[in-house]
């Protein structure tokens, strides 16, 4: 089980029931919690994963400490595969309900020219169609932070349906393809976050149940 932390694709927009006629609100006053019910993967071994809330209840991170994905004469057979997904139980205060609006993902990533990597995310509602699959593409020679970004445009969110209990899985993957890079190279995408910069960031968008 990993540390919960309180207060601190190509379509987005299925996440949850799709809302006509969306109308926003204000994050709510009381803190909204996450549980991380489970962890699988390759990429969050237990105890490599925190999940925290920020003060402001507009966003959720997620660190990562060993999520690597390497090829190369130091790489292991499977090691330019990781992934992970996590299980989380989102309690939010009464009479509001949420949905994820944006979500940025950072890491580092060593390239040689005709090495390549992708990253994948997609994250869903327990129960609920899994719509939500973005993939993003990088190449050598890169060697540097990348991040990307994944947004819904407020017409398109997608509401857990109030009073429904669902948990929120969150998927993502790392890929890193040699190429015709040297075959004495190692080339790497990461998702570690070892000075705490690199977290993966979900926004939230807030809505007003009916009384």
């Amino acid at each position: 089980m990993l540390n919960a932390i309180t207060a601190g694709t190509m379509m987005l927009s299925s996440l949850g029931a799709p809302v006509t006629g969306v109308h926003t609100v204000a994050p709510p006053p009381e803190h909204m919690t996450i549980q991380v019910v489970s962890a699988n993967g390759s990429g969050c071994p237990e105890g490599s994963a925190e999940v925290s809330v920020s003060p402001d209840n507009k966003a959720f991170t997620i660190a990562y400490s060993k999520f690597l994905a390497q090829v190369g004469p130091e790489a292991k057979a499977l090691d330019f595969r990781k992934q992970c997904q996590l299980s989380l139980n989102v309690n939010v205060p009464s009479g509001y309900t949420y949905a994820i609006a944006r979500a940025d993902y950072r890491g580092y990533a060593r390239l040689e020219e005709g090495a390549s990597a992708t990253e994948t995310a997609y994250y869903y509602f327990q129960g609920m169609p899994t719509n939500t699959r973005r993939q993003h593409y990088f190449k050598g020679f890169m060697d540097k932070q990348w991040q990307v970004t994944d947004q819904v445009a407020v017409e398109s969110l997608s509401f857990l349906p109030c009073g429904d209990k669902r948990y929120l899985n969150v998927n993502t993957e790392l890929k890193v393809d040699a190429g015709w890079a040297p075959k004495t190279t190692t080339n790497f995408m990461t998702m570690d976050s070892a000075d705490g910069n690199l977290e993966t960031i979900y926004r939230v968008s807030w809505q007003a149940c009916p009384a």
